[in-house]
């Protein structure tokens, strides 16, 4: 559902007009009849990230990993 409003009274009702805005809805924003802005619901994510998934992929670190770099070096004094 495509809804048209304006800049105006947007600004007035902002926090209202975010609250009822369900996700794929969209609220174009008018001034002088002309189109200047979208309100736009972002998606939510579809998957739910889990912790710990990638534990056991590093093989190998090397043994100067965390070792300053030589280019930092006059940065470092």
């Amino acid at each position: 559902m495509t809804a048209s409003i304006l800049l105006k009274e947007a600004q007035a009702r902002l926090s209202e007009l975010l609250a009822g805005l369900a996700a794929g809805e969209e609220i174009i924003l008018t001034e002088g009849g002309v189109t200047i802005g979208r309100l736009l619901k972002e998606p939510q994510p579809q998957t739910v990230r889990k912790l710990g998934t990638l534990r056991g992929t590093v093989l190998y670190m090397a043994p100067d990993f965390d070792a300053p770099l030589d280019e930092f070096a006059a940065c470092m004094e």
